[in-house]
């Protein structure tokens, strides 16, 4: 009799029976096959391109009012206009995460306006006061994107506000979603005297060709991008940065870097290695784009941003892929950039390479009004200037500024709240909008970053070193929470009576690559290290004074920070 090769059938009742291999899951990359919408956010994209509510609000919605609102369009399409709508005034941050989208919203929005460069004529300028004036309760806050941010829109001004904005060149298309945002640029473009090589032509180039365009307005997530020669953009955290370098065969060109990103999952960007002349800088900028569009991930929102598919593959690959499907050529092998001796935030008088100056000025945490800017605008034409710039830091720069009339723009300036020679702490302290707003956020920013400042300057108004503190509202790093001296990430804690109150979570010593002699990271978690808001000012005073006695000569807070015990940090 034949021996049968089939095993025996297992008499065990309790036996599995054999599986077949469980198929990866596919991630949603539309270059592999997997075109199907996995997410509400995806499926809303497909429905129709979010490009075309524009219409609808024109047509429809500023005529019947917030009401007439699909709600698709409302929480997905209008951020393509820069539009989200504002936090209900009175709901406290315990119940962020616990009510639905339609509880947490008021009928108002915050609107966006992109600002490439961070460059602003006095036209412009003045639009942008009188539309916070008349449609916006006087606000305009400068961001650390470089854009201006409106509250109190209705939805019923849009129509009109386009009008105004787009009248002088200004406009919100891709102010906001799963598309091309404001490029970041260096605010002395063209006019710094280190400046090899002006970027603006490529600025100018990309938004005039790819912003509105259909073929980048459904990427996996947002897409940030930093153009800039000098080193004062916060490059690393951004998923696409070009910085200046001067090829020892080529001459003046940039440097690539690719997929960085904060939030709750934050990574750097990683240098290409390759060499990219002015010209071919679009082109470049729009391969990586599509690489993103096409193979970044789209099953889950937390893993759709290019910085997990750079993670992934590496550079190499990713190189490979950019210069065989979508360049058609190869890159040129380049240098590393040269870093500034410190880093440059271009507060202050500095001299331009025209041989006029300009100033660079801080607001108190990037808030300002329609009516601060109004006065600005003034201040600017009477001393003899056209052009204002943004700064990535949320502070505001006068070009082309005589040198005669330099100490008459700071007094002028220091006269309506724009400090030319402001303290460390303001100069170096940012904050995102928080509760009073964003609807994601669980505890006030604005405000407590304001107190924490004048607190500051009144008991340590002479310190002697620079301290960058960023505060924000919630995980999702808005303020460059992990790269900062000290980050302060909003959240509950319980209080000295034992019930929950506003608080953050401490990150001490993360830093950017900006200068000599430092280390990108991302700052210390301590277990525990956690501070009410009505006792962050003492904390971090503490903090300081522990630093200024504990430090050596030259030791930075970044460096002091790592090498001291824990019980030195609380």
């Amino acid at each position: 009799m034949a021996v049968s090769s089939i095993p025996a059938r297992s008499e065990d009742p309790t036996a599995r029976p054999t599986r077949a291999p469980r198929r990866p899951r596919g991630e949603g990359q539309w270059a592999l096959g997997h075109r199907e919408p996995l997410n509400p956010n995806e499926r809303i994209k497909k429905d129709d391109d979010p490009l075309n509510v524009r219409a609808r609000i024109e047509t429809i919605y500023a005529h019947r009012g917030f009401a007439s609102i699909d709600p698709q369009d409302l929480r997905g399409r209008f951020r393509w206009w820069g539009l989200y709508t504002q936090r209900k005034a009175g709901i406290d941050g315990g119940r962020t995460a616990v009510l639905e989208p339609h509880e947490l919203e008021d009928e108002f929005f915050m609107l966006r306006v992109r600002i490439d460069g961070g460059q602003l004529s006095l036209a412009q300028l003045r639009v942008i006061a009188d539309i916070s004036r008349e449609f916006a309760r006087d606000t305009a806050d400068i961001t650390d994107r470089q854009n201006i941010q409106y509250h109190w829109i209705r939805v019923e001004d849009m129509p009109e506000i386009w009008r105004r904005l787009e009248s002088v060149g200004l406009q919100t298309t891709e102010a906001c979603g799963d598309c091309p945002r404001i490029v970041l640029g260096s605010p002395v473009a063209g006019v710094a005297r280190d400046e090899l090589l002006d970027p603006t032509p490529a600025i100018d180039e990309i938004v005039a060709r790819y912003v509105g365009d259909k073929q980048f307005s459904n990427l996996p997530r947002k897409f940030k991008t930093s153009i800039s020669w000098l080193v004062d953009t916060p490059y690393e955290s951004n998923d696409i940065a070009f910085l200046g370098v001067d090829h020892p065969e080529h001459g003046p060109g940039f440097d690539v870097w690719v997929g960085g990103g904060l939030s709750t999952n934050p990574m750097l960007a990683q240098r290409l290695g390759v060499w990219v002349p002015l010209a071919e800088v679009p082109d470049v900028w729009a391969g990586v784009v599509g690489i993103f569009r096409d193979y970044g991930y789209r099953r889950l929102r937390n893993r759709a941003r290019l910085k997990f598919l750079v993670a992934d593959w590496g550079v190499e690959r990713f190189r490979e892929v950019l210069e065989k499907d979508y360049l058609g050529r190869t890159l040129l092998d380049g240098p590393a950039p040269t870093l500034p001796s410190k880093p440059i935030d271009h507060v202050g008088v500095h001299e331009q390479a025209d041989g006029r100056h300009y100033v660079g000025a801080a607001p108190v945490v990037g808030r300002v009004s329609g009516a601060q800017l109004s006065r600005l605008a003034d201040v600017v034409e009477a001393h003899g200037s056209d052009r204002v710039r943004l700064t990535a830091y949320q502070k505001l720069l006068v070009l082309d500024v005589p040198s005669e009339r330099t100490e008459s723009l700071v007094d002028a300036l220091r006269g309506i709240g724009l400090e030319a020679r402001p303290s460390a702490w303001r100069r170096g302290t940012m904050a995102c909008t928080g509760i009073e707003y964003c609807k994601l956020a669980i505890v006030e920013t604005k405000a407590r970053g304001e107190e924490l400042v004048a607190r500051l300057e009144q008991r340590l108004r002479d310190f002697d070193a620079d301290i960058s503190i960023h505060i924000n509202g919630c995980p999702n790093a808005c303020a460059r929470t992990q790269v900062a001296d000290i980050g302060l990430k909003g959240q509950l804690v319980v209080g000295p009576d034992g019930r929950q109150v506003e608080g953050f979570q401490v990150h001490l010593g993360g830093g950017l690559g900006m200068a000599q002699g430092q280390t990108a990271g991302f700052g210390r978690k301590l277990r525990g290290l956690k501070t009410t808001a009505e006792e962050l000012p003492e904390y971090v005073e503490r903090l300081a004074r522990r630093y200024l006695a504990g430090r050596s000569e030259g030791e930075t807070f970044a460096n002091w920070v790592i090498r001291v015990d824990e019980e030195d940090l609380r």
